[in-house]
């Protein structure tokens, strides 16, 4: 085994100090959740990849990605951005008109920056998950290309068009593996949803049991209920039922083991009554405890940390301004002094399998079509986004960043994220050491 430089050793040293620092109070509440995602981080670079943004975020604002970026200007270094956009964070859902769309996912980190880090933490994905794949490097560098293209000619489209939610990856616009997860989605049902996870006990619906799941105490369950009424103030008029039967709670329980990016995080399931009183138009809720955005925690942006009340808040005003036709269930509320985020638990979220995409042809479609998604999110909000952080029209702004040197944007944008994928590697490498070895916030491998 060669020794380890010292180099190495600082590097080591940065790496547990990002992650004590992000996670460190998680980590005392729910240590057993900690070593599970961190178990699942060392399994390869891009698992390790998906769960650090605060380290990416970390290198950037301290110039190890960038010095000065050339693509952004006093606009373009501040608009919304999805915060953590790698491979994996897109998929299904069924949005606010009733259509299946597959779209960018998983709005936990997002905030404002600049536009070209999701494009960054993008591109570094993919050379990662080529890595994974054996593709050689020119390879992963023309699939990062034809992203970005895409991406760009999407931007260009919203300029010209009159209305900015005009796109969107749908089953009537879309083949090969997007359009098979669509379908797939299309297949699932609430009924469904609501057979794997409650059951009818005489004439009434409740949650299972089941070792996710928790009841709650008294005092507990009406904390919840407190903050349930508190939240559905937040929901936009428009896309308000009506209160008199539809809202109405008839079980709540407690629910932990999360993924990759929401350890240790609290969150409730909400059972409601829907349309009528008949079972099956019951509708399930998750009430999820909102967490700090990573490029909050390096890049201060004063106006934004007086806008947002809370983690929680955060997350419904950023998902919102990123995402058209939103869940007509998402809000937020406080418990016990902390944020929250409510959505719908949705039986129609499906995520494209990449481990199936095994040839570059398979994959070059699919990133032409994340492209254009990603310039989605960075153009068109929510009809009902009334947040006021952006007053110019994004689109223009990114078109006019990029006319002057197309090639020189797409060449230094894949150098980046080719690059910063190799310290992923080597970072991952070091991280696993550490977590071996119980350096990082005392947490024990065993």
């Amino acid at each position: 085994m060669p020794p380890r430089s010292h180099r190495n050793d600082q590097r080591q040293d940065y790496v547990i100090e990002t992650l004590e620092d992000a996670f460190s109070d998680l980590m005392e509440v729910s240590p057993g959740a900690f070593r599970t995602k961190f178990r699942k981080m060392a399994a390869d670079p891009f698992a390790f990849y998906r769960g650090t943004a605060c380290l990416f975020y970390r290198d950037i604002a301290e110039g190890l990605v960038e010095k000065d970026d050339p693509w952004v200007d006093d606009r373009t270094a501040r608009v919304w951005v999805h915060g953590d956009l790698h491979a994996e964070n897109f998929g299904t859902y069924m949005n606010s008109t009733g259509r299946f769309v597959f779209d960018v996912n998983d709005f936990d980190e997002a905030y404002l920056g600049h536009y070209t880090w999701d494009l960054l933490r993008l591109v570094a994905s993919l050379a990662l998950l080529g890595r994974r794949k054996a593709f050689p490097e020119q390879v992963v560098r023309d699939l990062a290309g034809g992203y970005l293209r895409s991406y760009i000619d999407q931007v260009h489209h919203y300029v010209e068009s009159a209305s900015d939610d005009d796109f969107a990856l749908r089953l009537d616009n879309t083949d090969g593996p997007i359009h098979a997860v669509l379908e797939e989605a299309q297949l699932a049902s609430r009924t469904g949803l609501l057979a794997r996870t409650t059951a009818v006990d005489g004439v009434q619906r409740r949650f299972s049991d089941s070792p996710t799941s928790r009841r709650l105490d008294v005092d507990e369950h009406e904390a919840v209920m407190t903050a349930y009424r508190s939240y559905l103030e937040t929901l936009p008029e428009d896309k308000q039922y009506d209160r008199d039967l539809f809202y109405t709670v008839k079980d709540v329980v407690g629910r932990t083991g999360f993924g990759i990016g929401s350890a240790g995080l609290n969150a409730y399931n909400l059972l409601l009554e829907g349309h009528n009183q008949a079972l099956e138009n019951d509708v399930l809720l998750t009430m999820k405890q909102g967490n700090t955005p990573a490029i909050s925690r390096y890049v201060r942006d004063e106006p934004a940390e007086r806008y947002f009340d809370h983690a929680g808040h955060r997350t419904v005003i950023s998902q919102r301004a990123l995402q058209a036709h939103t869940d007509p269930f998402l809000g937020w509320t406080t418990l016990g002094g902390t944020g929250y985020v409510v959505s719908e638990l949705s039986p129609y979220e499906y995520d494209l399998d990449w481990e199936d995409l095994t040839e570059p042809n398979q994959l070059e479609p699919v990133l032409r079509d994340l492209g254009r998604a990603t310039a989605k999110v960075h153009c068109a909000s929510d009809e009902d986004s009334e947040e006021e952080l952006i007053d110019f029209q994004i689109e223009q702004a990114i078109a006019d960043a990029l006319d002057d040197d197309r090639d020189g944007f797409l060449a230094d944008l894949i150098d980046r994220g080719v690059d910063y994928a190799r310290r992923a590697r080597a970072d991952h490498e070091l991280f696993v050491d550490a977590f071996r070895e119980g350096r990082i916030g005392g947490l024990s491998a065993t």
